[in-house]
Parts: structure tokens; C-alpha cells; sequence
């Protein structure tokens, strides 16, 4: 090659860089998650077959329009939260998350509120997904709470993993090749549940997808996987369980979190209240977020 290809080649490479942002660990919502009743998703084997060495980070506190909207100084008296990263912090690495976006619908929020509230009064050390914010405020107004989880949510189509910059235009590439035919169809949210990350350094409050909308949601999965594969990428857990993750707290708390969350499933039970499903969702496409930048796999026209 050349010392002006090898230029040109450099500063390709600088310039794909720059519009994925500067992080390359990741420290998201979105942790490799196993099921409450098992400390990892494949006992007795790491997610990626090599152990890394995890990195403590303390992470700043939320934006300050974040905290103004929520109305509360409470915040501010309270300790930095600190996250356990999914994968030391390399240069030229990206995250790499591959999701199904979702938004939960008005009726059920409000029910999921009420829940949330219930069990927040248990378990105080529960934190929202993504904003770092503790439940113990948000739970101070239902109309805020109902807002917050306005946001989009995701159900995890692979790990959240590093990626190489030069394997990045391939990944995308290859995805939207495996994924691009899909249909609609329903998504149904039926079943609270606890998970722990492959490391136990945080638990998480989810919704999940055990019956319509599974086996479309594990056909995504086996595609991405294929990428995955062919780019030399941990795949995603053998028996696959979708679905959000809604709060988060630090550490293993599956024993306190679950014993919360069963004993207002039996009141509900015991009143009459308990739905076969808390709510439903229309597939709408497939995003995948590397680095700073979120590219659209595949989405479906609006109805």
C-alpha cells in the first residue's frame, strides 16, 4: 500500500471515529442480563469466553434540565452512583447494542406507576433506567413518574459489546442485509421479573415477553447472532428471555427485589386485579446504537 493510500486510509478511519463519539465502554441500561433465579444466563462459563477486568467509574450526576423538570433538589444530597462497566474503556472501541425500541402506552403506564410506587416503598434504592435518577423522587408525583417512563425502552436483540471501528461499516451492513424483510406483529409484555448482569453488580425491575411476539423476537435474535458471529462477537444467551428493563439498583438484590414484587402480585391476585398481560406493543424496526450514533437496521411504515 502506498503512503497516500495508507493516509487516505488513516483518515477514513479518524473521521468514522469522530461521528461515533469517544466511548468506547459501555455503562447503559442495557447490561448483559440474566434471570433473577441464576447468576448467569450460562453457569459456569464467562459471556464472552475471557475474563475482563471490570472498571468501577463514578458516573455524573443527571443532566441539570433533567433535575429541573423533576422538580427536587433531593438529588443533589446524595452520593455519586457508581457503575460497574460491561467492558474496559479502549481506544477505536465502540458500544455496541442492537435493540427493538419500545414505548410503553398511556393506560398501562399509569398502572405501571401505581406498581412501581408500591415497590419502591420496599426496595428505596432503586434507581430509573438510563437517568441515573432514584425512584424514591419520581415516586413524589405520578404525572413526573408517568412521564419519565415516557421514554424508549429496549429489548436487548444482542450483547452490548465492543466493536472495532473498521468492523463497524460491516456490522451495520450485515444487519440490515439479515433483517430487512420483517413483518409486524405484537408484542406482549405479561410477566414482572428480576434480573442480575453476568457479574451481579446490578439488578434490574423488567417487563417480560413470554408468549406473542417470543419466537419473532428469537428469529431477530438467531440473524443477529449470525452477524455477530462472523465479526467474532460473544453471542446472546443460548435460551434467550426479552424484555425492558423499567428500574435498576446496585448490587445483587434479587432476594429483596423479588420478595417485593411477589407480595403486591398477591394483593392484585387477591383483589382480582392481575391481567394476563400489563401491556401490548406494535414491532414498529430494529435500531443499533454504536458508539454515539444509532442507525436505523430495519423500520416498518407507520400504520
Amino acid at each position: 500500500m502506498s503512503s497516500l493510500s495508507v493516509q487516505v486510509f488513516y483518515g477514513a478511519m479518524e473521521a468514522l471515529r469522530a461521528s461515533y463519539g469517544g466511548d468506547s465502554s459501555s455503562d447503559s441500561d442495557t447490561d448483559d442480563l440474566s434471570p433473577a433465579g441464576s447468576v448467569s444466563a450460562n453457569p459456569g462459563e464467562n459471556s464472552t469466553g475471557v475474563k475482563h477486568e471490570k472498571e468501577s467509574i463514578a458516573l455524573p450526576p443527571p443532566p441539570l434540565s433533567l433535575l429541573d423538570s423533576i422538580g427536587s433538589t433531593d438529588f443533589f444530597s446524595t452520593e455519586p452512583v457508581v457503575r460497574v462497566r460491561n467492558f474496559p474503556h479502549v481506544d477505536g472501541n465502540y458500544a455496541l447494542h442492537v435493540y427493538i425500541p419500545v414505548f410503553i402506552p398511556l393506560l398501562p403506564k399509569k398502572e405501571i406507576v401505581c406498581f412501581l410506587k408500591k415497590v419502591a416503598s420496599v426496595v428505596p434504592i432503586l434507581h430509573l433506567v438510563e437517568s441515573d435518577v432514584p425512584l424514591s423522587i419520581l415516586c413524589k408525583d405520578d404525572q413526573k413518574l408517568e412521564h419519565a417512563l415516557g421514554r424508549e425502552f429496549h429489548i436487548s436483540l444482542g450483547r452490548n459489546v465492543p466493536l472495532r471501528v473498521h468492523q463497524i461499516n460491516s456490522v451495520v451492513s450485515m444487519l440490515r442485509q439479515k433483517l430487512q424483510l420483517q413483518k409486524r406483529y405484537w408484542i406482549e409484555f405479561n410477566k414482572w421479573e428480576v434480573f442480575v448482569n453476568d457479574d451481579c453488580t446490578r439488578s434490574f425491575l423488567s417487563l417480560e415477553v413470554t408468549t406473542s411476539g417470543l419466537s419473532e423476537i428469537c428469529k431477530q435474535i438467531d440473524a443477529v447472532n449470525e452477524v455477530y458471529k462472523l465479526h467474532n462477537l460473544p453471542e446472546f444467551y443460548k435460551d434467550p428471555r426479552p424484555h425492558i428493563s423499567l428500574v435498576w439498583a446496585l448490587g445483587d438484590i434479587r432476594t429483596s427485589l423479588k420478595g417485593a414484587v411477589d407480595v403486591e402480585l398477591r394483593k392484585l391476585r387477591a383483589s382480582g386485579c392481575v391481567q394476563n398481560r400489563i401491556f401490548t406493543s406494535k414491532f414498529g424496526g430494529i435500531e443499533c446504537k454504536i458508539g454515539n450514533k444509532t442507525h436505523k437496521i430495519c423500520k416498518l411504515p407507520d400504520e
